[in-house]
């Protein structure tokens, strides 16, 4: 089933039984069918990554339509999580232990997550630079016969591509695209808007500022929850939390961000959760992927500026020892590897975009999700205030 039906069928089920007025003591059971059908739709949806169907078209891991189909399993996901949470409760449950600790340890990572999405974009920006480096190369390559003017064109677009790609996370924020103020929204915005709320859409990178320790700062507290708590409110909240930092680590993985050192670090998951065992398996995957990066020094994950750096460094290899008119065979081959550049600068054309628009619905989905929070948890703060 699609993701998006589980997710309309969860969430009908969720308001029928909510609207339904029956004491909290009498709906327990309900609750943990709940809980446990949110378990399998996670469980499944991270199997789909994984391991997608035989019906499914399969996307290379951290290419640009894979990235797309996980931030589609997070907007899911966090659907469901709040319904569970949110939909038609008492605030007065919210602000109960262990939930009034939980729950802003969760916003706290949510916050922590924009950062994250801003940098990510602006990563993006950097990608869509290699792309239009790779296609002034597809360019000049693609002629026949191809000339000395050209090889020399192409060979000075190739160097630049693997330059960029290769430039130091560390000196991410000295780049022009960096140096500008990195926001969702528009400049001169409603000025009723709280400077939290300014800083959120509308963040510049800090020198020292680091996408790997902003992601390992979000798994502090991160632990399952034990004994009654893991049948109860908390597990769905833990559950989140860990989908929250998996997608942002994955992204930070595969788009280039500002200081990545020890990103292959896996945050904690035990093992025994049956709706954690494909996410571990991705986690190990890019673990693994991500360790080859380091020493290899690749500019991130993302399949298709790896595909991009290797035809690149190839074709530089072909047109700095270009005569013309060429060897045949050399010329036969190159012109292979550059209909196969050119295949992967049209998918990222039609790809980033539609990337860059999710990640922003990402980030405006938290915004509102925490605001919700925010509200519920003041509500219930008020209700179980004791009458002066």
């Amino acid at each position: 089933m699609p993701a998006t039906e589980y997710q309309g069928s969860f969430l009908g089920r969720i308001s029928i039984r909510r609207n339904q007025v029956i004491a909290m003591d009498g709906n327990h059971e309900q609750e943990l069918e709940d809980l446990e059908l949110f378990q399998r739709h996670v469980s499944d949806r991270f199997a789909d990554l994984l391991s997608p169907p035989d019906d499914v078209p399969a996307d290379a891991l951290l290419s640009i339509s894979w990235l797309r189909r996980l931030l589609d399993v997070f907007l899911c996901c966090e659907a469901e999580f709040k319904a569970i949470l949110l939909m038609g409760r008492d605030p007065s449950q919210i602000s109960k232990p262990p939930l009034d600790r939980l729950i802003p340890e969760l916003l706290d990572r949510a916050v922590k997550s924009l950062d994250l999405c801003n940098a990510v974009t602006s990563g993006l920006e950097s990608v869509r630079h290699c792309q239009k480096l790779a296609e002034i190369a597809v360019s000049a390559l693609d002629q026949n016969p191809i000339g000395d003017g050209q090889a020399r064109r192409a060979k000075k677009a190739l160097v630049s591509l693997i330059s960029v790609m290769n430039h130091d996370d560390n000196e991410g924020a000295n780049t022009k695209s960096t140096e500008r103020s990195w926001s969702f929204g528009r400049r001169g915005g409603n000025k009723d808007r709280t400077p939290e709320h300014l800083r959120s859409l509308s963040w510049q990178v800090a020198k020292n500022w680091s996408a790997a320790k902003q992601i390992q700062s979000m798994t502090n507290n991160l632990v399952a929850p034990r004994g009654a708590e893991a049948t109860g409110l908390a597990s769905p909240v833990y559950i989140m939390s860990v989908i929250m930092v998996f997608v942002m680590w994955a992204l930070a993985a595969a788009i280039p961000c500002q200081e990545r050192t020890g990103l292959a670090t896996h945050f904690p998951v035990p093992k025994q959760l049956n709706w954690a065992h494909s996410m571990i398996g991705l986690q190990e995957k890019i673990g693994d992927e991500w360790k080859k990066k380091e020493k290899k020094g690749m500019a991130g994950l993302l399949e298709e500026t790896q595909k991009m750096e290797k035809l690149g460094q190839s074709l530089i290899e072909f047109t700095d020892s270009f005569q013309f008119p060429g060897e045949t065979e050399k010329v036969k081959e190159a012109a292979a590897q550059v209909a196969e550049l050119a295949e992967t600068c049209r998918r990222m054309e039609e790809g980033l975009v539609p990337l860059q628009m999710q990640i922003r619905e990402v980030f405006h989905r938290i915004v509102r999700s925490r605001t919700e929070f925010l509200d519920v948890l003041e509500q219930g703060g008020k209700s179980s205030a004791p009458l002066v």
